[in-house]
């Protein structure tokens, strides 16, 4: 057997089992493929170049009991081996923390946010940074920035700290807990990136067992009582302007949930931003915006 026999018959039995994808993958193929090659110990990009070289009998029972676990317990493969990547960029994961996956990232990596920004531009905040992605995207994006990252969890920001270290920008990224910009005293920004909890109350409820297995306060955005998913952002585009320099924006990631926003918001004018699922996953807020008389609700 081959390493492309292995993933091809692996994913035929993650198809069968049903599992859901949407954490680093969107098929069975190439989940299969993320976790024989990591069982393996090639890079997860080498595909090609060891496609065809032959697996031993061992080596393919400890692939197929990686895809067992991954059918049995339902977790994120991330979780299983403790690795995701964001544009190209490794980070470490685990249950402590949601799988990266934010469409910023996107935005941070093919400049849809720089006519935005400018010399001006030095204090950057990644607000509900997890496990500190957006933050170390956002440093290698802009060399010249400082980044804050903040979180509620504290479990969160140990693993932020590891993949601060890991890419070695411990004088740039300052780790920050509290509870949203609470966490930042009366710091200001030139940029504000916030992936927050906005899954409203009746998609929690049919969540797959794979984003259960994530932390439920990274996901759930009805924790004041809503049920619109929008708990997080009232209290956030409220205290936000005290936190924007003049000039500063804020980008927001609200996935699926545009309808509920508009719906919580009807008279703010944001900017909706392009990204490979569309152009209602993210948007951008100038303080000019949020401060027009009216914009928010009373």
């Amino acid at each position: 057997m081959t390493v492309i026999d292995l993933i091809h018959a692996l994913s035929a039995r993650l198809e069968s089992a049903g599992v859901s994808f949407g954490h680093g993958t969107t098929n069975a193929f190439d989940e299969a493929a993320w976790l024989v090659l990591w069982r393996l110990g090639q890079p997860l990009d080498a595909l090609d170049e060891v496609a065809d070289q032959p697996v031993t009998p061992e080596q393919q029972a400890q692939a197929e009991g990686l895809v067992d676990e991954r059918i049995a317990t339902r977790k994120p493969a991330a979780y299983l081996t403790g690795e995701a990547w964001l544009q190209g960029v490794p980070f470490t994961v685990d249950e402590r923390v949601i799988v990266p996956r934010s469409f910023i990232a996107e935005l941070l990596a093919d400049g849809t946010i720089d006519p935005w920004l400018g010399e001006h531009t030095e204090h950057v905040l990644d607000l509900c940074t997890g496990n500190g992605s957006l933050a170390v995207l956002a440093a290698m994006a802009w060399p010249e920035v400082t980044v804050d990252a903040a979180d509620l969890s504290a479990d969160a920001l140990a693993v932020a700290a590891l993949n601060v270290a890991r890419h070695g920008l411990g004088d740039r990224i300052t780790l920050r807990q509290g509870d949203g910009l609470g966490a930042v005293g009366a710091a200001r920004y030139d940029l504000i990136l916030c992936n927050p909890p906005y899954v409203n109350a009746q998609a929690m409820a049919g969540l797959p067992a794979e984003y259960r297995a994530e932390p439920a306060l990274a996901l759930d955005g009805n924790t004041a009582g809503s049920s619109d998913g929008m708990d997080f952002i009232r209290t956030l585009l409220r205290q936000a302007p005290a936190h924007l320099t003049d000039t500063a924006v804020l980008v927001l990631e609200i996935g699926n949930e545009r309808a509920h926003f508009e719906a919580a918001f009807p008279a703010l004018e944001p900017v909706w931003l392009p990204t490979s699922a569309g152009d209602d996953q993210v948007l951008l807020l100038t303080r000019e915006a949020l401060t027009a008389p009216g914009a928010l609700p009373g």
